[in-house]
């Protein structure tokens, strides 16, 4: 049966409607800033990017909606993550030029320590704006404070440096602070935005979470 231009759009919705209740009931119960809501929240600067700088909205939403369900933080390993993308994108009606697609942006977009190349693809910049895009500004300062709580991390420590350059694991496993995580990742994402309307949006954003971290200094300090 020959499939017309109006029911692969009526699969595709399809598909992303079951792909987001899925990741819902994934990520339900989630404490550690990486739930639904952060989720929801990437889609729709997924598409509002796409908006703009064009590319394939069916991927680029597809993997906004299941970035996380692979994360390495949130399973035993970063395979085992991309085991639950793969189980369930096997089971959808999807292209497999489109499975592969999705695949290697999830892969691929994490900022691992900084150390990842860059993304290859306009739809996975996209994704990797948008995901970035909640780790710059009000929500972002709100997502820090909450995973340093999940994982025991202290607020401030002035007796704990900030790491200037680490690999993948020191990052993931060196004793750090929410400050500063400010600096050795947040404060540094506006200068890695890769599209244009993205960047509007990080510089604004940027600047409320550079005034969020001097104050504290302030603050920390006595000064104010």
């Amino acid at each position: 049966m020959t499939t017309t231009p109006n029911s692969t759009e009526q699969i595709q919705e399809q598909v992303i409607q079951d792909t987001a209740q899925f990741v819902k009931s994934v990520l339900s119960e989630d404490t550690s800033g990486h739930d639904w809501w952060h989720i929801h929240r990437v889609v729709q600067m997924t598409e509002r990017i796409t908006a703009t700088e064009g590319g394939n909205r069916f991927v680029a939403v597809m993997a906004a909606l299941l970035h996380d369900v692979a994360d390495e933080k949130l399973n035993v390993s970063k395979e085992a993550g991309m085991r639950k993308v793969t189980d369930w994108l096997d089971t959808q009606s999807i292209p497999l030029a489109d499975v592969e697609h999705i695949i290697e942006i999830i892969a691929t977009m994490s900022y691992n320590g900084g150390n990842n190349p860059p993304v290859r693809t306009l739809e996975g910049q996209i994704v990797q704006d948008a995901d970035r895009l909640d780790a710059i500004g009000a929500i972002s300062i709100a997502r820090v404070f909450v995973y340093s709580g999940h994982t025991g991390r202290p607020i401030h420590d002035p007796d704990i440096p900030v790491r200037t350059s680490m690999t993948s694991e020191q990052y993931r496993n060196e004793k750090s602070t929410a400050i500063n995580h400010f600096h050795e990742k947040l404060l540094k994402l506006k200068d890695m935005i890769n599209t244009p309307s993205a960047r509007i949006i990080a510089e604004e954003r940027h600047q409320y979470m550079q005034e969020y971290v001097d104050r504290f200094y302030k603050e920390w300090n006595g000064e104010i």
